[in-house]
């Protein structure tokens, strides 16, 4: 979602379909040739078996507490000026209850701008270099929302983006059934390849995962792998994906991605997240 970091971002087939993007925030485009992409992907073994097999959980928030902890997520507020987008983010809309991490979108207007949102990253706390990251969560369905489950390279405040490198674990817009998952990366300019794949009622709690090795990116939904991405030697200049990346979760309200119609009766809409958890592979 390179959407920003302060600034930040990120056809359909029933699997998968390569594309590029023209939207988002910062970018100019190239004709480079991304990395391949497995197509077809192979058999996988159902990572609820194979993560304790093959992962150590290192880090988790299971938001069973009443308040955001602190000490693992710090807040973005504000308009961060990114993607067209029309929300101002602050703290007060991200609340914990009932096991979730409740990011809730807002019809009120602060700062300039109309409506209200949180955003929360990890960045200087956690980070992982490779290993298994994801999250359960239940996404808002409604024209104009955009929630967003990713990380950015923790280098991004020496070296900018895109040459920090982003992985989008998840992004959601409006109200239709498709999930997409990107990389962004620096080859003359921002360079990315996106990656879809269809679910049912993503207004229903999903697993949403990627595996992550000196290889390749493996983007999961409810443990079924529906892509991969290269990024073995370095190819096609993707380094920045051999570092340490933080992580992120935002619920923005319209923008070059979703569009700038908002449907205010679905407001306030919230984005549900039962846990993130970091594994190591062993």
């Amino acid at each position: 979602m390179r959407k920003h970091f302060i600034k930040q971002i990120t056809s359909t087939g029933f699997i998968l379909v390569l594309a590029f993007f023209a939207f988002s925030c910062k970018k100019s485009q190239s004709t480079f040739t991304p990395p391949p992409v497995t197509t077809t992907p192979p058999p996988v073994t159902s990572p609820d078996t194979s993560i304790s097999a093959n992962y150590t959980l290192v880090w988790s928030d299971e938001f069973n507490g009443i308040s955001v902890d602190t000490t693992k997520w710090n807040f973005e507020t504000g308009n961060l000026n990114v993607n067209h987008e029309k929300e101002y983010y602050q703290a007060s809309n991200a609340t914990v209850a009932n096991g979730n991490l409740v990011i809730t979108a807002k019809k009120e207007s602060v700062g300039g701008q109309p409506y209200t949102s949180a955003r929360l990253n990890t960045q200087g706390k956690v980070t992982a270099q490779y290993g298994r990251i994801e999250a359960r969560i239940k996404l808002p369905l409604g024209a104009g929302l955009w929630p967003a489950f990713w990380m950015l390279g923790s280098d991004i405040t020496t070296v900018s983006w895109p040459q920090c490198g982003e992985m989008d674990i998840m992004e959601h817009i409006n109200a239709d059934n498709t999930i997409y998952g990107t990389m962004h990366w620096n080859v003359n300019g921002a360079t990315q390849y996106g990656l879809n794949t269809q679910v049912t009622n993503p207004d229903a709690y999903h697993i949403y995962a990627i595996e992550w090795n000196s290889g390749s990116i493996n983007w999961y939904v409810d443990n079924t792998l529906y892509c991969t991405g290269n990024i073995q030697n370095n190819i096609n200049n993707t380094g920045a994906f051999q570092m340490p990346f933080f992580i992120i979760l935002n619920l923005a309200v319209a923008g070059d991605f979703p569009g700038q119609t908002v449907d205010e009766s679905k407001l306030p809409a919230s984005m549900y997240v039962d846990y993130v958890r970091v594994y190591k592979a062993k």
